[in-house]
């Protein structure tokens, strides 16, 4: 289909906006999220769920919701999901009690999973090829940057004007997102002929992979309540399993992964999101309660991180789309695993530029990986199932990030019991000192696995090809303008 010249960035502009709200949100709330606990009397389980539950509904709906997409189209799904995310926000503002906040979380995940799934398929209909990693670049620096950024903006609104103010400030934006989307976007792609919506894989699917988060989600990981939920969830995923492979037009579309490139790089993504997850999460934990930073503070010491992916992040799509995808994710991947190494040898005595090496390196390591994996797998599949291929990339990197907190605390609890654990972080400062050797302790050792991981993830990001957008393990998919 013919577009004029300038709509992929008139695209561009307006999913930006978009993927930068929806990515900020997720971690608006961690810097201060001991504030919000002690100002709604809320415990460490809703402090859990206020900041997963919000990813819980991006990563449970990400296929579901990408496959409606292809079906109903794209547009039309995420000026909707502009629409619920404003009012989700409006009502988290609202919130008087930690229970509250924690279904308006819900609710606005929700509409930040319309977001997320559809602003990648609507940017790779309207790219040509060869220029869909700057465009992916692009995108994928406004969702780190609000990923990242939130950190920061998070500290400094909640300290200066209250905690409600980090959902406040979403409603004029989400306003004017609803209405520009409404707009200036437009269908550029036919709808399938008669294909049926798959509402049995659908509903088992959600079931299964909600069983399966919430096992590792909620409380004590490795209790024997978690556990028997997980084996639970494994044995409905099974069951999805059998159910899509007999399924003609499937929801959960598992011939994907035969794409060497989709597959490597969804498993990638999965491996590479849950450090990047954990990595701000141990940093804001160790500037406020091992160096005795306020949540201010923190946030400020963490601009670095964001200036370096800010700046790197186009770049790197742009050299994806000269050179293929595979050096410059496990480049990417290398600098992350040094950097989170690195933060593991730091004490209660080191100097903020110890800390500052750490996140120039993460920085620089979510900027190399980032746009050029989402490239390659989004490059290599056909346009016609762009969406559910990126809500099967959205869920694995979901999961990965929505992992990353309790997978945290999990790493922390092998060397800090978990009670005593839950009670250091619900708290706004270290009250026991004793206790502050032992916790430094939990972090490192955090970070030092996290490490090894992201090592091993390299290994995956390697066998993907030389190519990435430029794969021909498929005809040509997009079409040029």
């Amino acid at each position: 289909m013919k577009l004029k010249l300038d709509y992929k960035w008139t695209v561009l502009s307006v999913t930006t906006v978009g993927s930068f709200m929806a990515a900020l949100d997720s971690s608006i709330v961690v810097i201060g999220l001991p504030t919000i606990l002690q100002s709604l009397h809320a415990s460490i389980v809703h402090g859990i769920w206020i900041i997963t539950g919000y990813s819980l509904m991006m990563t449970i709906l990400a296929v579901v919701l990408g496959r409606m997409a292809d079906l109903l189209g794209r547009v039309r799904l995420y000026n909707l999901g502009f629409a619920i995310f404003t009012v989700g926000s409006l009502l988290c503002a609202l919130s008087k009690n930690g229970e509250q906040l924690v279904i308006f979380r819900l609710i606005q995940g929700s509409g930040a999973a319309l977001l997320s799934v559809n602003s990648i398929a609507i940017i790779t209909d309207a790219f040509p090829k060869e220029k869909l990693g700057m465009g992916l670049g692009t995108n994928i620096m406004a969702m780190n940057l609000g990923a990242i950024s939130g950190y920061t903006l998070g500290g400094v609104m909640i300290t200066t004007l209250g905690w409600q103010s980090i959902f406040l400030i979403n409603v004029p934006i989400g306003i004017f997102g609803t209405i520009w989307g409404y707009v200036r976007l437009k269908e550029v792609r036919a709808k399938p002929a008669g294909q049926k919506f798959d509402f049995a894989g659908s509903i088992l699917y959600c079931v299964a992979l909600t069983t399966v988060l919430i096992a590792l989600a909620i409380g004590d990981p490795l209790s024997i309540r978690n556990l028997i939920i997980l084996g639970c969830g494994i044995l409905l995923f099974g069951a999805v399993i059998l159910v899509e492979l007999k399924q003609k037009f499937p929801t959960l579309d598992l011939t994907l992964f035969k794409i060497r490139a989709f597959g490597a790089g969804t498993f990638t993504a999965f491996l590479g999101f849950l450090a990047f997850g954990c990595g701000p999460f141990l940093r804001s934990l160790y500037l406020q309660l091992i160096l005795g930073y306020s949540a201010l503070k923190a946030g400020l010491l963490l601009i670095p991180l964001e200036v370096v992916i800010f700046v790197l992040s186009p770049i790197s799509g742009r050299i994806a789309d000269r050179y293929g995808s595979r050096i410059l994710t496990s480049a990417g991947l290398a600098l992350n695993a040094a950097a989170l190494i690195w933060f593991s040898t730091l004490t209660d005595k080191s100097s903020y530029s110890a800390v500052l090496i750490s996140l120039v390196l993460f920085g620089s390591g979510m900027a190399l990986f980032g746009p050029p994996n989402m490239s390659a797998i989004m490059g290599s599949v056909p346009a016609e199932k762009r969406g559910v291929a990126n809500g099967i990339r959205m869920t694995l990197t979901m999961t990965g990030g929505l992992l990353s907190v309790p997978f945290s605390l999990l790493l922390m609890s092998l060397v800090m019991p978990y009670k005593q654990l839950s009670q250091i972080v619900g708290s706004t400062q270290m009250n026991n000192a004793n206790e502050m050797p032992i916790f430094l302790h939990a972090v490192n050792h955090a970070c030092l696995i996290l490490g090894i991981i992201v090592l091993f993830a390299i290994i995956p990001s390697l066998m993907r090809g030389k190519g990435g957008t430029k794969s021909t393990e498929l005809p040509k998919m997009i079409e040029h303008m």
